[in-house]
């Protein structure tokens, strides 16, 4: 069998985060798993996974039960599992620094302030992978962005939300399909 893709989404678990900012990857790789028809079971380590095919292409869909700030315990323990090597790897998450709704796919990077990000590249020991931002707001940003983040989105932001989520999860498709040129000139 080839190397699987590892698509991992970022969020925190338990109830009281499902509707947060932080949980936008969460909320990508579970539509993911609704469309190829794939179900979550826990993990060997912290994190809940998804296995399966797309388009004759062996996928994981991940997400850490980790905190997000933790999260790169998580990725380390999959790309070890499954022997990923870092082009193989997605990470999907949400970012302040881009406007409510837009996306932004990087084949490699830092983590531009992104705790869990910056923790997975600390614990992999890369920065040499793909990501998958998405625009969670700035506007009216309060000084404590802990809140703002685990905070839930403005009721006109919904259904901007929910149609990133969805551009998102197409854009993940198209970089299975086409690889990461062709998906940046599409989505980007």
């Amino acid at each position: 069998m080839d190397t699987p893709f590892l698509i991992v989404g970022l969020g925190n678990p338990g109830r009281g985060y499902g509707e947060t900012r932080h949980n936008t990857g969460f909320e990508v790789v579970s539509l993911l798993a609704r469309r190829w028809g794939l179900g979550f079971t826990g993990g060997k380590d912290d994190y809940l996974v998804a296995t399966g095919q797309f388009e004759g292409s062996a996928v994981v869909l991940a997400m850490p039960t980790t905190f997000m700030n933790q999260s790169g315990f998580a990725v380390r323990g999959l790309v070890s599992l499954y022997k990923i090597e870092t082009g193989r790897l997605l990470v999907v998450l949400d970012d302040v620094n881009l406007p409510v709704g837009i996306i932004r796919l990087r084949p490699e990077g830092s983590g531009g302030g992104h705790k869990g990000l910056e923790h997975i590249i600390y614990q992999i020991g890369s920065d040499d992978f793909p990501r998958l931002r998405i625009g969670i707001g700035r506007e009216d940003m309060p000084e404590d962005l802990t809140g703002f983040v685990l905070g839930p989105f403005r009721e006109e932001e919904l259904p901007v939300m929910e149609e990133a989520v969805t551009t998102a999860a197409d854009a993940v498709e198209t970089l299975l399909r086409h690889g990461i040129d062709e998906t940046m000139n599409r989505f980007n």
